[in-house]
């Protein structure tokens, strides 16, 4: 059975059918080409032509005349629609010309990175150039390292390697600095929250370090589809950007599938699980020969859903692919993909970005990754050779899954999110500020950016701290420590927790961050990581260490914190019917007090145990309603105010991330019946991060739709009396919450 034949099976399929929310086809599109640019280099012609490549596509050819021009790129087209000869033709025409010529290539992981020095090698061989081109990255051997620097035309890394590899080292890298003409930035879309912040201010290094050595390199970057990409490419940059969005690739026909798998308890709103279901539907389409893609939201996932496949596929090989896996192996099932001796991967989103995976025909994502971007991404990967292909989304019970299951015109309709960042984000501003006087002395009335005139302010903080000292009009570094390596990327804290497995030679098993250590890796929890469950011995909160040993459990642990929130300072307000909407700058104290054993499968709760830690601090940004008392008591009744605020705070906690284009991990709520600040009920909804990154905004901006859209998915649930899915897990027998919950939300827009 191909996967023609796959398609119309399941479109008679009443089983499948009977659970499947939208079956939406889109019709194939035909290419929109252009003759080559007649600035290009034959050579570089030629070695395309060789591959196949004739004419270009209409956004590669517009693309590469906007470098020929000296702008500075964003382009932003579907996946699997040629990006990489958007920079690779400029790149390799400008070396032809000119052999001292360097160009800095950024990928936000490594296995990107070694996609593309597979490509670009295979093309640079056919164009008989003498151009060197080499990956630097924690994989690098030391003795390969001097030549990369010395003769690297193009040097392919990570943002992490730039930041703590490069920049800091920049005198043995000279003649990068010296002679950059390009810097390539692709899958910006990925660049957001704290991991965006930090780059940004990465990228305020690089340019800071190319202004000593005389260089002003062209920047050049790619997208998967946002609303915002030409905004988010200048937040980045820092410079004015020129977008390239006319599509020319070509697309076969695509069907694409939402599927709710059934309730197996109507009152509890209980389905039967998404892993299983997406097992099953997997297994049906390896088993016939046709390559497929499962994404799953964890690793743990990953290895059950694996696992499964592995006993339905018989002897059709099925991989799955995480981080935790060795270079090596990951690079070898990224080779049997492309070959074709590998037919059906389960993959966290590490596969959701741009590396060449082959040809796949079918793609299933086991719940909603958490922004229509992320959607189009993983459904993108099937169906990359003109051909019919099926991409399918296996709903959870989660309130966000069910809110896309009841509102499928959201799917078909919406826009991708914008990406949001906050690059200066105090924290995160001090950090790099402290990087850049490590690898420059400051000058006195230098600015890290144009905007920030509190540069001069910081660097007289730093210098009182003992950090710089100022000498001659320079702000001098003076401190021992290393400040890169005191500085994660993916993190705004840099107090991790790191976790050793004491019955393996003390070896480091992982790390958590500071804010979550207390709830993650307490006295008595069991951590889970890579499919394994490790005990916790004990946490040794001076040391920031966790230690922990193996062991084969039934049950996971589920801690519960006490939380309250402080408003310091009232940015903006509106007044909304029924309550007032506010954001502004918050302090969070919150304190992990208890803990509950879970068991595996059936989720019933074993027991508990006190957790004995100290209370943690963070100001942060926040939106919140503050909601008249009166009405409330009075059309509710005053026993019902607080189960009300509990559901208010965790609908709107699942339906935000869908607008912000964040995980729901970067989104805390809190409700009070007497906030301190208003003294009134109130629901916060804070950003997760020490300083914010522009999330709490962003949902005081769009407040309004936030709450029709949750009034959509409580109303629209198909449980009675209320259920995790929509309104929590808190008990209501009579749906009287839940119906509360409706008119309270519904009477607000």
């Amino acid at each position: 059975m191909n996967i023609s034949q796959l398609i119309e099976y399941l479109q008679n399929d009443t089983d499948f059918l009977a659970n499947v929310r939208l079956w939406m086809k889109t019709d194939p599109v035909e290419a929109i080409y252009e003759e080559w640019p007649y600035w290009v280099d034959d050579r570089v012609k030629l070695a395309y032509a060789s591959r196949g490549i004739e004419k270009l596509y209409v956004h590669q050819k517009l693309a590469c005349d906007a470098v020929a021009k000296g702008d500075d790129v964003v382009v932003v087209t579907p996946t699997a629609s040629g990006k990489t000869l958007c920079y690779n033709v400029p790149v390799l025409n400008e070396l032809a010309k000119n052999p001292e010529a360097r160009a800095l290539y950024l990928f936000p992981t490594k296995a990107l990175s070694q996609d593309q020095l597979s490509e670009l090698s295979e093309v640079i061989e056919r164009t008989d150039i003498s151009i060197k081109t080499y990956t630097f990255d924690g994989d690098t051997p030391a003795s390969a390292r001097k030549a990369v620097r010395a003769a690297g035309n193009i040097v392919i890394t990570n943002p992490d390697m730039l930041h703590s590899g490069i920049l800091p080292h920049h005198t043995i890298w000279i003649k990068l600095f010296e002679n950059l003409k390009f810097v390539v930035i692709d899958e910006i879309h990925s660049y957001r929250g704290v991991f965006g912040s930090h780059f940004a201010n990465l990228m305020r290094r690089l340019l800071r370090l190319c202004r000593f050595y005389g260089a002003r390199p062209q920047f050049i970057c790619c997208s998967a589809t946002i609303r915002n990409p030409k905004e988010h490419a200048e937040t980045l940059v820092g410079r004015g950007f020129t977008i390239i969005d006319k599509n020319g690739a070509p697309r076969g026909e695509k069907h694409y599938v939402i599927y709710n798998p059934p309730v197996v308890n109507e009152d509890l709103g209980i389905r039967v699980s998404a892993v299983k279901e997406a097992a099953k539907i997997g297994a049906m389409i390896i088993r016939n020969n046709i390559p497929a893609i499962i994404f799953a939201r964890s690793r743990l996932r990953v290895e059950i859903i694996s696992t499964y496949l592995r006993e339905r596929a018989g002897s059709i090989p099925v991989v799955g692919y995480r981080g935790g896996y060795l270079p090596n192996e990951r690079r070898a099932i990224e080779k049997g993909l492309r070959e074709g001796k590998i037919t059906g991967v389960v993959s966290t989103n590490a596969l959701e970005l741009g590396i060449d995976i082959g040809m796949l025909d079918a793609a299933i994502s086991v719940g909603y990754p958490g922004s229509i971007a992320s959607m189009q991404q993983q459904f993108g990967r099937a169906g990359r050779r003109g051909e019919p292909s099926l991409a399918v989304m296996v709903a959870t019970s989660s309130p966000l899954d069910q809110y896309i299951c009841n509102n499928t015109d959201f799917f078909v309709k919406a826009n991708p999110e914008s990406a949001t960042i906050n690059p200066d984000n105090l924290l995160i501003l001090m950090d790099h500020i402290k990087c850049a006087a490590f690898e420059l002395p400051f000058e006195e009335d230098e600015r890290f950016a144009p905007h920030l005139t509190t540069t001069i302010e910081m660097l007289e903080y730093l210098e009182g701290e003992g950090v710089l000292k100022k000498s001659d009009g320079k702000f001098h570094w003076m401190s021992d420590i290393y400040p890169a390596n005191e500085i994660s990327l993916r993190t705004a804290s840099q107090e991790n927790f790191v976790i050793i497995d004491t019955k393996e030679k003390n070896r480091v098993i992982g790390e958590v961050d500071y804010y979550a250590a207390p709830t993650e890796v307490h006295d008595d929890a069991i951590y889970i990581h890579q499919g394994r469950q490790y005990y916790i011995d004990k946490l040794d909160w001076e040391r920031h260490m966790a230690y922990c040993h193996e062991v084969d459990s039934d049950y996971y642990t589920d801690a519960e914190a006490k939380t309250s929130v402080n408003v310091l300072e009232q940015f903006e307000t509106r007044v909304m019917k029924g309550a007032s909407l506010s954001h502004g700058e918050v302090n969070v104290r919150s304190m992990a007090v208890m803990f509950k054993k879970i068991k595996f499968n059936t989720h019933e709760n074993l027991g508990w145990g006190k957790i004995h830690l100290p209370e943690l601090e963070m100001h942060t940004e926040a939106a919140w309603l503050d909601f008249d008392e009166e009405m409330l008591e009075n059309r509710f009744g005053r026993p019902m105010v607080g189960r009300i605020l509990y559901s208010v705070a965790y609908i709107l906690r699942h339906i935000a991330p869908v607008f912000t284009l964040s995980e729901s991990s970067d989104i805390r709520v809190h409700h009070e019946t007497r906030s301190p600040y208003s003294g009134k009920p109130a629901v916060f909804l804070y950003d997760a991060l020490p300083g914010g990154v522009g999330i709490a905004r962003r949902v005081f901006e769009i407040m309004e739709l936030i709450i029709e859209e949750a009034v959509k998915s409580v109303s629209g649930c198909a449980c009675k009396h209320g259920c995790p899915g929509c309104i929590g897990p808190l008990p209501d027998k009579d749906g009287e919450a839940k119906n509360a919950v409706v008119a309270l939300l519904g009477g607000m827009i």
